[in-house]
This record gives structure tokens, sequence and C-alpha cells, in this order.
């Protein structure tokens, strides 16, 4: 992957294997992560959590944040929590979370 180019599909195709532990779901099919800022060889990700009591948001955090540096390319990473927008999976989950949650 020498060379691999950092964009917003790039880093949301890398992190599509991190679950919801609770869910047992993709957080980016979740629709929780909300922006991908890339400055160079550094990635800063806004995300939000499925409740704002989440008892796993430090592992979700770690593991977004050690998958990020994983990449080849990104030598610096960042993960931070917002609340807004308040998560909506009717309209922010991809067309599979949302049938997996069974929501029509």
């Amino acid at each position: 992957m020498t060379g691999a180019v950092l964009d917003r599909e790039t880093i949301l195709e890398w992190l599509r294997p991190i679950e919801d532990p609770e869910i047992q779901m993709s957080l980016v099919e979740l629709g929780l992560v909300y922006d991908i800022r890339i400055d160079g060889s550094r990635v800063d990700v806004d995300m939000t959590l499925t409740s704002p009591s989440c008892p796993a948001a430090p592992y979700i955090l770690d593991q977004i944040r050690k998958r990020l540096l994983e990449h080849e390319g990104v030598k610096e990473a960042a993960v931070k929590i917002v609340w807004e927008p308040k998560w909506d999976p009717k309209t922010m989950a991809s067309e599979e979370a949302k049938e997996a949650l069974g929501l029509w």
C-alpha cells in the first residue's frame, strides 16, 4: 500500500472493521463516524456513540486511534466524541445496518 492516498473514503474503509462491542456492527455502517479531517499524515475523526452513557467509549476511541495508526500513511491520529447532531440510526445508518437493526 506504499504511497496510498489518504482521503475520506479510504479512511472510512480502513475503519469499517471496527464494531460497536454491544451491537456488533461496524461503527461506519451505523453512521457513528461524522467527520474526517486529513492534514498530510495526520487524521482527525469526529464521531458519536449510540448513547452518551456508553460504557465502551474509551475502548472504542482507543480501537479507532490504533486502527488509524496502523495505516502506513497515518503518522498522527486523534478521535473526538461529539454529540451534535444527535445520532439517529434511521437517517445515519447504512441500509444494511437499518435492516439488521430492524429499522424500516
